[in-house]
């Protein structure tokens, strides 16, 4: 029986091993391409976005390189965005308990999950981002008893063409059909279209949405430019005496022009060149300046969702609350790329090597929400504080911490026998008067060693005096009566009534 791919195609195992995809100088995929950018304007903007819609995407897809290329902005929040999904390492569960389930999940999370070139296959998936479509030639290597992915290689978009029908199947460039190319072969390939927003593949890329922003602020910057050049500079004035003849007039004009280049010239003595300062034209840098920043925080906004992390510097609160990609955003990727290598790689491997199967191993990449203990942490010392008992249990998970063993060394804590101050005074059944009652009698049993420091050698000296002015003689040599640690008791009494105070009044 023939083996199928998703869409009922035979599979070619010959064609597995072969390059389909790579360039050459002779072959109609060129590397080489013209460029869209330069000299953009709106008109031609329009133009491109509108071939697009029908079809000819290969300007747009060029635009949206050259994009990455020329703007750092750009180029660094896109790249953010791919990161924070490519860096996640991928899961991969069995498609149920039996061992033999298990034995197909442990091959595929070795030789998918864990290739080496598997955090750059996720990102170049994700190229898709900006153009609305990937497409990743997976280049198969085999033994005897094996079929494993052995190199997965970035196609050009620009070697991708869509069907005329319904513009949503892409075929490769060839020279078997040079103008509408061929369909993509069977388990040789892995399309990737973000799921942005609705509609054909070709109208939900990122560089569409960013395109009008970033061609505004390729006009300010290069207004701006233009701006420091004319008022950056002093104005220089090169003045002359009336006698000055037809040759001095030009030998004074060849040195101010010389001094913008040179910062250099030799004039006669009678000659002379001022620099006069200029007006700073009205506060035209700062327009510039908040131009650029504004056009910058609307394409932070379109690809990652916020702005607080990549243009403001705001403080770490604000960039923990708005983390560098939206959580959802980057689960939103997470969820579309796992999809995408579930179904071009995960299974044309499973099939290659286990024939078909009723239920796949699952390939996924988990975003973990933001971590916010600190946040958790912060209002439970507050609620504590005011009298609120919380497992410690829960505590312990918050901090992802665990339970100490029996025996194990701790850190932190009360010792085993006896309870914190703090927490003695909130035991469930605990009153006001009980609470009291305690101080009291925890007051009373420090109070008898503390008594015998004092009054014993006072004691011991009246006892062994032999007269009453002996028994004077002796007390006066014991000097100064230690009371420290009769003050320490009285101390520690009253701090512990005052908290119990609170903790009523609370």
């Amino acid at each position: 029986m023939a083996l199928l791919d998703q869409y009922g195609r035979p599979v070619k195992t010959q064609a597995l091993t072969k390059s389909l995809a790579r360039p050459g100088i002779t072959s109609i995929r060129q590397v080489w391409g013209g460029s869209t950018a330069s000299g953009l304007t709106p008109q031609r903007l329009a133009g491109i976005l509108s071939a697009c819609d029908q079809g000819d995407h290969v300007p747009y897809v060029t635009l949206a390189e050259e994009m990455e290329e020329r703007d750092p902005h750009y180029a660094s929040v896109l790249g953010v965005r791919k990161r924070a999904v490519s860096g996640v390492a991928a899961q991969v569960k069995p498609a149920s308990d039996s061992a033999r389930d298990k034995e197909i999940a442990e091959a595929v999370r070795k030789r998918i999950a864990g290739h080496s070139g598997f955090a750059d296959l996720v990102e170049d998936l994700l190229d898709g981002l900006g153009k609305g479509f990937a497409v990743i030639e997976i280049n198969w290597a085999r033994s005897p008893r094996e079929w494993w992915p052995d190199r997965f290689e970035h196609v050009d978009p620009r070697f991708i063409r869509f069907d005329r029908d319904t513009l949503r199947v892409p075929h490769l460039l060839d020279e078997a059909d040079p103008v509408d190319g061929i369909p993509l072969a069977p388990f040789k390939f892995a399309y990737h279209t973000p799921r942005l927003k609705s509609g054909l593949p070709l109208r939900g890329g990122l560089a569409r949405l960013a395109a009008f922003t970033w061609m505004c602020k390729a006009f300010a910057l290069k207004d701006w430019v233009a701006f420091a050049e004319l008022y950056g500079l002093p104005l220089r004035l090169g003045r002359y005496g009336p006698e000055a003849t037809r040759e001095d007039v030009e030998k004074l004009f060849q040195a101010v022009a010389n001094i913008g280049t040179d910062a250099a010239a030799v004039l006669p003595e009678s000659m002379k060149i001022e620099f006069e300062a200029v007006a700073t034209g009205a506060g035209g840098d700062k327009l510039f300046e908040n131009l650029a920043r504004y056009l910058d925080e609307q394409t932070s906004k379109a690809v990652l969702g916020q702005t607080m992390t990549s243009d403001n510097g705001s403080s770490m609160a604000q960039a923990q609350v708005h983390n560098e990609v939206r959580h959802d955003i980057a689960a939103s990727d997470a969820r579309g790329v796992s999809g995408t290598i579930q179904r071009d790689l995960v299974k044309p491997y499973v099939d290659l090597n286990y024939g078909v199967q009723e239920a796949y191993p699952i390939v996924s990449i988990e975003i973990a929400e933001p971590d916010n203990t600190t946040e958790r942490m912060e209002a439970a010392e507050g609620l504590i504080a005011q009298g609120l008992r919380v497992p410690a249990r829960e505590l312990r998970t918050a901090l992802k911490f665990s339970e100490p063993e029996e025996g194990e060394e701790v850190v932190g804590g009360a010792p085993p026998a006896a309870d914190p101050p703090a927490l003695a005074l909130n035991r469930e059944g605990d009153g006001p008067e009980d609470a009291l009652d305690e101080i009291e009698a925890e007051m009373l049993a420090d109070w008898q060693p503390v008594m015998e420091e004092v009054l014993d050698p006072i004691e011991a000296a009246i006892m062994s005096a032999t007269s009453y002015e002996d028994a004077l003689a002796r007390l006066d040599a014991l000097g100064p009566i230690n009371s420290a640690r009769a003050i320490d008791v009285l101390v520690r009494g009253m701090f512990l009534a005052r908290i119990q105070g609170d903790v009523q009044d609370g």
